[in-house]
């Protein structure tokens, strides 16, 4: 179910020239090469570059309301000592903040919810309106006040409910934390609000989202079923004839001569290799205008493992730092994780296959693409040094996990319901490869509570930076994923 707004989204067709998507001042190339691309000061045209898909022009729609008995409050929960008026003038405020953040419509009501009459009301209401979220206050713990949150609830719309100390007692939450789309706040701390409302945003904008898939020979539409993202299907050869008829200019040129005086150092690689992966980004950008998308994936070994055209091994590394979810080998799961973690926690992750480190009961996750803004997208990226992949061909840039920092592993498993397998644990180390084999960026990370690394379940998981594994859960409720402990 998406709101006019994201529907209204999802049906416009608004072609974006080349010249418009990637700004090509020589000034621009200049600022590239002091700069250094993947570093703090990335050139002007990079930053420039932005999903093209329905997901970037939707804003989502939340419909609010407050929650209360008329006139004093009395004896009774919360009692004459809670200030409900003061509390409602904060909340709103703190609320609309927050909605201007996001970049999200807040349907608040402007009085109060007064009677189970106006209850059932703005229920009735709410469901015509088919928003992308539910938000519940509730400054009163008595008569309707937790009716009307379990009637919200009720409707199927993924649903806020917030309670202030003292609009509570266990009692009043055991029921209804049990029901699944909703994510229940208890607590004085609004940071858990502004989680709930980041989660309805990246539910909607998610569900707006078009993914496009380069696989196999033929065009065609379809949809990842339960989690609602569009996948536009186009066949591998568009990318070849693309990759063939970009010529090498002055930006991609500029573009990898940056990457080059930003790597701590080049291992292996040439020039050229590192051009060529540069005009594999080009050509990606380029399709992604073309077909009006927010995400990429394709078969890239199947398609051009046997050719000279560059996998897009840079290619996919520069897009996820770019806010664009980016995922190899037509993985529709992974593309999937990466949307998630993307609009949940601005911050790219990385898809690796895992390896079992049975000496260190640690999982090493090997792969040849990987992001290297780790901890945000406006903060500075990690370390890298640039090397040839495991086929000794395309130059990538390899990111320097910090060991000891925390992360966390996301992996869909689209289906109807869908899972996500979740995990936290810390990096040990960055394995060097070689002498090891596999893929160059490997990194080793032992993960909590793991009892057989040998049986480690999932694939192309999406590891990232931060602990984040209660909120995967508080995710997984509210849109009724399956939540599993790896």
């Amino acid at each position: 179910m998406r709101s006019n707004r994201c529907a209204a989204a999802c049906g416009q067709h608004q072609h974006v020239h080349r010249r418009e998507f990637l700004a090509t001042s020589a000034s621009v190339a200049s600022a590239s090469l002091l700069g250094g691309w993947l570093l703090d000061a990335a050139p002007a045209w990079a930053e420039k570059i932005e999903p093209q898909g329905p997901g970037a022009k939707c804003v989502p729609v939340v419909r609010a309301c407050f929650v209360r008995r008329k006139g004093d409050y009395g004896m009774r929960w919360p009692g004459a000592v809670y200030d409900g008026e003061a509390a409602r003038k904060k909340y709103t405020d703190l609320l609309a903040a927050e909605a201007k953040k996001l970049n999200l419509e807040l349907d608040l009501r402007p009085e109060p919810v007064y009677s189970a009459a106006e209850a059932d009301q703005w229920i009735a209401e709410s469901q015509a309106a088919k928003p992308d979220g539910l938000l519940v206050v509730l400054l009163d713990r008595q008569e309707h006040a937790w009716p009307t949150a379990n009637k919200a609830i009720d409707t199927a719309i993924p649903t806020v409910v917030f309670s202030p100390v003292g609009s509570s007692f266990t009692t009043n939450t055991a029921g209804p934390s049990k029901k699944p789309g909703c994510f229940i706040c208890s607590t004085d701390d609004f940071d858990q609000v502004r989680y709930g409302m980041k989660m309805l945003h990246a539910l909607a904008k998610m569900r707006a989202t078009r993914c496009l898939v380069i696989r196999g020979r033929k065009r065609f539409d379809s949809e990842i079923a339960h989690l609602g993202i569009q996948l536009r299907h186009v066949p591998a050869g568009a990318f070849i004839e693309q990759y063939n008829a970009t010529p090498v200019d002055d930006e991609i040129k500029a573009m990898a001569a940056a990457l080059i005086k930003g790597a701590k150092a080049v291992v292996s690689g040439s020039e050229q290799d590192v051009i060529n992966g540069i005009k594999s980004y080009r050509v990606a950008a380029e399709l992604l205008a073309r077909e009006e998308c927010d995400a990429i994936t394709m078969d890239c070994l199947g398609a051009l493992g046997r050719l000279e055209v560059s996998l897009p091994c840079i290619a996919w590394s520069k897009m996820n730092d770019d806010r664009i979810p980016a995922a190899c080998e037509a993985d529709i799961g992974a593309v999937a994780s990466h949307i998630i973690v993307q609009y949940l926690f601005d911050r790219p992750g990385f898809q690796q296959d895992p390896v079992p480190e049975t000496a260190r009961d640690a999982i090493i996750g090997a792969h040849c693409s990987c992001p290297t803004r780790l901890s945000g997208f406006d903060l500075p990226p990690e370390p890298y040094h640039i090397q040839h992949h495991h086929g000794n061909r395309d130059a990538v840039p390899v990111t320097h996990w910090r060991p000891g920092r925390t992360i966390t592993s996301a992996d869909i498993l689209p289906g109807k319901p869908s899972k996500m397998l979740i995990a936290a644990g810390r990096v040990v180390e960055n394995v060097k490869v070689p002498p090891a084999g596999g893929c160059v960026v490997s990194v080793m990370v032992r993960f909590d509570g793991t009892e057989n690394v040998l049986t480690w379940p999932g694939f192309h998981q999406i590891w990232f930076y931060g602990d984040f594994k209660r909120e995967l859960l508080q995710f997984c409720k509210l849109f009724n994923i399956a939540p599993v402990l790896a």
